[in-house]
């Protein structure tokens, strides 16, 4: 793009130098005086010329004092030059010429000439660069990638061997057709790639390119719609035409979303331009023509909005499901961009991958790289362990803000907050262990509470759940128990902890009063692509029960916690005047502390992330912060979003 505004900016600057060359060359020399026919016969009589030039119907000259003078001559006039003889005037005629029409033409029109050259040149730098100027609308924009020129491999993927054996596969298909076409068996045709953003899918796309010695067509689903009604139809089978004649080929659609969406959903009804690009994929992809040789490699993260007609066998026969990586996964993944960088020799991936449960493979990266940036700006050498949790620290919790002005009583309800959720979360069982509590400002809070799960769970049983809604209510009780008063940074405690309880009860039937029923349908716009509201199929007097059920769950969870917090006030305060001293301790920190207080009280201690522990797949972290005059943070368990307890005038 640089370039085009460089060429057309070349192109004007020429454009506006020829214009004021041509008016410059063009412009009357001097002040010539215009004079009329009966001046001009007055200023004769009156001897006051000097000499004229007759030139066709033009005549121009000097007057005695010198000055230039034009008038036009009647052709009919024969007295004209015996009176100039008689006055004694110099005359000059010169020739006459035939008018050179084609140089008039090309004067009077190239201004006009240079715009329309210019427009042309525009349109076709728009429509890629003057390959075909307007005719290349419906042209693929596809990019083919050539042999040699990926350096990306299946030794650069790690974390998801299932997705990559399917594709290793698809890759000795196309090698050597022959070994499983004897059996009768033929060549998928398409290979869909789904995953949370992040965890490697164009990556993927990158190595089968690297490792397939076959050509390679990638685009974005994005680059088939323009604004003009056809254009994404016709880059479609433009598509599939070169890969035709560059068979066998893989094309790689990434995103295909944008094209793939289903049908009848969108807003412009049945014939707009999505759906026109849709069918005609569609089509290309099983239709009446054969398309040997040609497989389609597509990527998306939203998988639920694609037409059921893109995802028959015939046309996407298998569809890969890219996970967020288990515990080894994220260790190979460390290991391969730690290669990259200046490691330090004793850094333990096992430890770090321990540590950073939920990171997907780009989550990794950008953790290896803001240690590595952490490092230059420190001065360091090498990468060190503690840069790295300083950079995992940043990226799960924000950035410190030292510099925040907190008085001595805010700082002091915060340390009793997080210690109130970090006791809890401690003294109850079947909960994640603790892994550090600081009360030092990080990003839009004031202080964190974070714990990290010994194992990835795919399920979660009642008795966690309501665990998890006791340790959103340490906080707040806290307050109450030692101030004996209640501020804002528990608002986003109370929502989240409602949002919990309410799913119990109506997604997952965990209520003894309302059985083991589902209440309220959800309703998704597809073409949105999200959840916009959710039907509800029950009767007013079923709601009531539900707000109850819903009720005595958190009430419960809340007297529960008072309890607990009542019978461990000496530890609560203890923990609150180690935060406010140190500003942030860990887990080994609170059984000191437990230990201390209570030698002969063995509660269910937690043990610490450790290399021992099994391997794991889609862990939960919490993260519970206190932030200023607004809501407390907790990344809670399940499909709970992360908030933030916000500063003033900021809305979560």
């Amino acid at each position: 793009m640089n370039t085009f505004y460089k060429n057309l900016s070349m192109w004007l600057v020429i454009g506006l130098t020829m214009i004021l060359l041509f008016n410059l060359f063009n412009k009357p020399q001097g002040n010539i005086s215009s004079l009329t026919y009966s001046e001009f016969m007055s200023k004769i009589e009156n001897k006051s010329i000097n000499r004229v030039r007759i030139d066709g119907d033009t005549i121009s000259g000097t007057l005695q004092d010198g000055r230039p003078f034009r008038t036009i001559y009647p052709l009919t006039d024969a007295e004209l030059i015996p009176l100039l003889r008689g006055a004694g005037v110099d005359i000059t005629v010169k020739e006459s010429q035939k008018e050179n029409w084609l140089m008039t033409i090309f004067v009077s029109w190239f201004p006009m000439l240079l715009l329309i050259g210019v427009w042309i040149f525009f349109m076709r730098q728009m429509q890629g660069g003057g390959k075909g100027g307007a005719l290349s609308f419906g042209k693929t924009r596809a990019r083919l990638m050539e042999q040699g020129t990926n350096k990306v491999t299946f030794a650069d993927v790690a974390g998801i061997d299932e997705a990559k054996e399917e594709l290793e596969e698809i890759i000795d298909f196309l090698k050597d057709p022959h070994k499983f076409t004897k059996l009768g068996g033929r060549i998928p045709k398409g290979v869909l790639l789904a995953g949370s953003p992040g965890t490697g899918k164009t990556l993927l796309a990158r190595a089968i390119a690297g490792e397939a010695d076959v050509p390679f067509f990638s685009i974005s689903g994005s680059d088939f719609v323009e604004m003009f009604v056809g254009v994404g139809a016709s880059r479609v089978r433009d598509l599939f035409t070169q890969g035709k004649k560059h068979a066998p080929c893989i094309i790689f659609i990434d995103e295909i979303d944008a094209v793939g969406r289903h049908r009848g959903a969108g807003l412009g009804g049945g014939h707009d331009e999505r759906e026109q690009t849709l069918n005609q994929l569609l089509v290309e992809m099983d239709g009446f023509e054969s398309n040997e040789g040609v497989i389609i490699v597509a990527a998306t993260n939203r998988p639920d909005v694609l037409d059921p007609a893109l995802l028959r066998p015939g046309r996407f026969d298998r569809q890969v499901v890219v996970p967020i990586p288990d515990v080894g996964g994220r260790q190979k993944i460390l290991e391969i961009y730690g290669k990259k960088t200046k490691m330090a020799a004793n850094v333990d991936y096992e430890i770090l991958a321990r540590g950073t449960p939920g990171f997907s493979g780009a989550d990794l990266e950008n953790l290896i790289n803001e240690a590595a940036l952490m490092a230059a700006r420190e001065g360091a050498k090498e990468i060190t362990l503690a840069l790295l949790e300083k950079a995992k620290d940043k990226i799960m919790m924000g950035a410190e803000r030292r510099s925040m002005i907190i008085t001595e009583k805010e700082k002091e309800v915060t340390a009793y907050h997080e210690a109130g959720h970090a006791l809890v979360a401690y003294l109850l069982p079947d909960t994640d262990p603790i892994h550090k509590v600081t009360i030092i400002p990080r990003g839009r809070a004031l202080g964190l509470t974070m714990q990290l799960p010994i194992d990835e769970k795919y399920t979660h049983s009642k008795g966690y759940l309501k665990n998890s809604i006791c340790i959103l209510f340490g906080g707040r009780v806290a307050e109450k128990i030692i101030f004996d008063e209640i501020t804002t940074g528990a608002g986003n405690d109370l929502e989240r902890a409602t949002e919990l309880a309410r799913k119990m009860v109506c997604e997952w039937g965990m209520s003894d009063e309302l059985g083991p029923l589902t209440y309220g349908k959800k309703e998704e716009q597809i073409f949105l692509g999200r959840e916009i509201a959710q039907h509800r199929d029950f009767s007013e007097e079923t709601a009531r029960q539900i707000d109850l059920a819903v009720k005595e769950i958190i009430l419960e969870a809340s007297q529960k916690v008072v309890e607990l917090l009542e019978d461990h006030r000496d530890i609560l305060k203890r923990m609150a005047d180690e935060l406010l001293e140190k500003e942030t301790i860990v887990l080994e920190d609170i059984q000191r502390i437990l230990a201390e207080l209570r030698p002969d009280q063995h509660s269910f201690e937690q043990k610490p992330v450790s290399p021992a522990e099994p391997e794991i797949t889609a862990p939960t972290t919490r993260v519970n912060a206190s932030e200023q005059n607004s809501q407390d943070v907790s990344e809670a368990p399940l499909e709970s979003k992360p908030g933030g307890r916000e500063e003033p005038g900021v809305s979560p």
